[in-house]
């Protein structure tokens, strides 16, 4: 056994090239493509190490212990296997689903909802030092992030509504530099801030199908979706839309698997195209949803430039064919909050601008 996992781990590293990589491992957005490939190249450089000490090392000298202390062997492989036992039963009574992890003392602070997996926490202000800024977040009793505590989104006035994740929640931004502040303040129409953070794209759909129906005058709706993100949507550790965009409960696996897909972001083909199939079908969806409400709908797409080649042909399988409203904003690649990797203040005003700029061809009641 020890012979076939050394093998394996030298013949692995020998022929998991770059292209290998770039198959099975989709972009990151907080990760940059050089760090990716050196992340790569390192584990392809631990595997074949590992493996020879395994063939060369371990493997003979297990085999002499074994044979003059067979108990004690039995003994260590029991005390491995309760030790996983132990610890499995311990990481399942720490959350109920391993994509609601949060870090302690992250703000804003979620909630777990059954339906959608997390919302943030309703009535509620917090501040959190961020970007060397402290930064405020305030929501109303629905969960939308609003300028302050005293000024809740009213669903009976025009609104356009905003959906995403984090970078239209506005992370590391003040409410006035976020990205629907500034496009509400432009257009002179409230702004209901819907976005989630650590949202995918089908979570961000159903939170909308949830919220939409409250509004008397919806006028525009506008959901960000980054290509770099992408990964997140074939997740299935939290509620989903399965094939047909029919509701999932959360894939039940154990704890220590779910780390480990935490950790390892190992994609096979088939899981690929379906998402890309999955998330095409989840952004037509959105678009059809605000405009039976009488909404005008447009996708943002925001791309930190130079976009690598990766990126650049996962958009195109994502969006090419795909007849929906969409306005690609590339900003600069500096353009990002100290320590923290989300877009900052100039992004946002340039991701703003770009949707100003698309909505005010349209009458705006």
């Amino acid at each position: 056994m020890l012979a076939f996992i050394g093998a394996s781990l030298v013949v692995w590293a020998a022929i998991a090239n770059q292209q290998w990589f770039d198959q099975h491992f989709l972009p990151a957005f907080f990760v940059s493509r050089q760090t990716y490939v050196a992340i790569e190249t390192s584990g392809r450089v631990a595997a074949a190490v590992i493996g020879l000490v395994v063939l060369f090392v371990v493997r003979p000298r297990l085999g002499r212990v074994v044979g003059r202390h067979p108990l004690l062997v039995v003994n260590a492989i029991g005390a491995v296997v309760l030790a996983f036992v132990a610890s499995e039963w311990i990481l399942s009574q720490l959350h109920a689903h391993a994509a609601a992890q949060e870090p302690i003392g992250q703000e804003p602070r979620r909630r777990i909802d059954a339906r959608l997996g997390w919302t943030f926490v309703p009535s509620r202000v917090a501040h959190h030092m961020e970007g060397g800024r402290l930064i405020e977040y305030a929501f109303d009793a629905h969960g939308y992030r609003v300028r302050s505590s005293v000024d809740p989104v009213d669903p009976d006035r025009p609104s356009m509504l905003f959906t995403g994740e984090s970078m239209m929640v506005g992370e590391g931004l003040t409410w006035d530099e976020s990205v629907p502040a500034l496009v509400g303040a432009a257009l002179g129409v409230q702004s209901a801030n819907l976005a989630v953070s650590a949202y995918a794209t089908d979570q961000a759909y159903m939170r909308l199908q949830a919220e939409l129906p409250r509004f008397r005058h919806p006028v525009a709706l506008v959901t960000m979706f980054a290509p770099a993100l992408f990964d997140r949507n074939m997740d299935d550790d939290r509620p989903h839309l399965g094939a047909g965009l029919v509701w999932q409960p959360p894939v039940a696996r154990w704890r220590l698997l779910e780390i480990l897909r935490l950790l390892v972001r190992y994609r096979n083909v088939e899981t690929i195209e379906r998402g890309i199939a999955g998330t095409r079908d989840v952004l037509r969806a959105t678009v059809e949803l605000a405009r039976a409400h009488g909404a005008t709908p447009l996708i943002v797409v925001p791309q930190f430039a130079p976009e690598p080649a990766g990126e650049r042909l996962l958009r195109q399988r994502l969006f090419d064919g795909l007849d929906v409203p969409l306005v690609r904003v590339e900003l600069e690649n500096g353009w990002r909050i100290p320590g923290d990797g989300h877009p900052d203040a100039r992004a946002a005003r340039a991701i703003a601008t770009a949707v100003i700029a698309r909505l005010r061809v349209h009458t705006v009641r």
